[in-house]
């Protein structure tokens, strides 16, 4: 055998490393990771601005490493996911400590101490590695660092620092810069949700895990209610693949109106009740992809499936046949599973497509008094049937004979344009968009054709016999003008 040694150069390595797609959030908690890894109890995320010499250091309790475990650490690759790994091991291939911090700033620093107070550092200075062109870990770490970690480990005798500095984005700012560093502190609340997103098992479990950042709790996110006494608990499946079981168990959330407006908005996660729709992948209690379809054929988001929401608990043996990627943050279902997959799916989809239609059923019966819709929307046999709804005012008017005038009608006809049931024909049929049509322009003040269209009714409502204060109120229970200011508002 006849052969090259082709190492990679360090320069190349650094530059893919910086570049492989990791937001903020998600190489924070790539870092948090390896705490909870280490079995940490706490771990604190701090922002600095500084100008140029801002940084961000995560900082946990855990139980530290030795020398030798640091620079195993420190080297790029230096494990494979076969490796000898503990069962509450997050890890994958061994590069995400390196990977998500070369994403976020070009010095680097990690010290840790294992109980007796003496703090082992080594540091990547990549401004030295591009310049020798070789991986010269750094034994001792420049003054830069020396002063913010001399901060960071006071007091503490045990536990890992990871110190990011010279950030990127950040190096030709001034500390003055005041609109830069607004920025930089918004990052606090994306980080924050994020990771209690991420971890929520460990947050809300017997871990008793906490995160903080900037000083203030991440607070978990449970995307399945789980606490809700209507959230529905469809039959668990455990699918064989490889020798191992890959748990599914599919929720169907409670309707909205079984829901306080803050539990829905909570329910709602940071993306939104359509784009948290979906599978929930965890590995190893930490969530990998919250929300998706997966993009299987015949799955797509929809408004009446948001109630739908299936977790998918992977053994971490399988991380190749799903595919887990370096930022583990996205996932291939393998073929084998793929049919259980739609099946699970679609059954979860159609029951909760099933509690969007009656939830609407009862909403129409506990608001028909009240709310003067211009449109009737069902699908009797499987057919979406739209009707105008002959009570009310306006139609009921033009019914009567000698009674219809030409700006009556120009008023109903004008009305049904602007009611289209644009959402209540997706519900039962069609899939979310988000360019659905505002009445009379959206919320806020009337425009001028609103309100001619809004004295018109109060003018049909009055002769009809009710109060003025009655027609008013009619007027300010039917849409649009229930979302529009004018003539008829409180």
């Amino acid at each position: 055998m006849t052969y090259d040694l082709a190492p990679p150069k360090a320069v190349g390595m650094v530059a893919s490393l910086s570049s492989l797609g990791y937001s903020l959030p998600d190489a924070i908690a790539d870092l948090v990771d390896n705490s909870v890894s280490a079995e940490a109890t706490l771990v604190d995320v701090e922002f600095t601005w500084e100008g140029p010499d801002s940084w961000v250091a995560i900082v946990d309790n855990g139980a530290g490493m030795s020398e030798d475990s640091l620079v195993m650490a420190m080297t790029v690759a230096a494990r494979w996911s076969a490796s000898d790994r503990t069962s509450t091991d997050l890890g994958r291939y061994g590069v995400g400590l390196k990977s998500a911090s070369f994403s976020q700033c070009r010095l680097l620093t990690v010290c840790t101490a294992q109980g007796d107070g003496h703090w082992t550092t080594r540091t990547w200075d990549l401004d030295i590695v591009e310049e020798t062109n070789e991986w010269r870990l750094l034994r001792e770490p420049p003054a830069e660092a020396k002063k913010v970690l001399d901060t960071l480990t006071r007091g503490r005798s045990r536990g890992t620092v990871v110190l990011w500095q010279r950030l990127r984005g950040y190096g030709h700012t001034s500390a003055s810069d005041t609109k830069t560093q607004r920025g930089f502190y918004e990052e606090i609340a994306k980080v924050s949700l994020h990771l209690g997103l991420v971890f929520s098992r460990f947050l809300a479990g017997s871990s008793a895990l906490t995160i903080r950042v900037a000083g203030s709790p991440a607070h978990p996110w449970d995307p399945f209610l789980s606490s809700h006494p209507s959230v529905r608990r469809l039959p668990e499946e455990k699918l064989p693949l490889d020798g191992h079981l890959v748990r599914v168990k599919p929720f169907v959330l409670p309707g909205q109106q079984r829901l306080t407006p803050a539990e829905a908005e909570a329910a709602g996660g940071p993306k939104g009740w359509l784009r948290q729709q979906g599978f929930y992948v965890y590995r190893r209690n930490r969530l990998i992809l919250p929300g998706s379809w997966l993009t299987m054929r015949g799955l797509r988001r929809e408004e009446k499936y948001n109630l739908a929401r299936i977790a998918i608990d992977i053994p971490a043996e399988t991380d190749v046949q799903w595919q887990v990627d370096v930022r583990k943050a996205t996932v291939v279902p393998p073929v084998s599973l793929r049919l259980h997959l739609t099946r699970i799916a679609k059954s979860a989809r159609a029951e909760a497509a099933k509690t969007v239609r009656h939830r609407g059923r009862i909403s129409a019966r506990q608001h028909s008094g009240d709310l003067q819709f211009a449109w009737k929307v069902d699908r009797p046999s499987g057919t979406v049937r739209c009707r105008i709804n002959r009570e009310h005012p306006l139609v009921q008017a033009l019914l009567q004979e000698g009674t219809a005038a030409p700006e009556q009608v120009r008023a109903l006809l004008r009305l049904l344009e602007e009611t289209v049931p644009v959402s209540a024909l997706r519900v039962v049929h069609e899939p979310d968009t988000a360019d659905d049509p505002e009445p009379f322009g959206g919320p806020g003040a009337a425009s001028k054709e609103a309100t001619e269209v809004a004295q018109h009714t109060l003018d049909l409502l009055l002769t009809q016999g009710r109060s003025h204060d009655q027609a008013l109120k009619t007027i300010r229970s039917m849409p649009p003008f229930d979302q529009l200011a004018g003539f008829w508002s409180n």
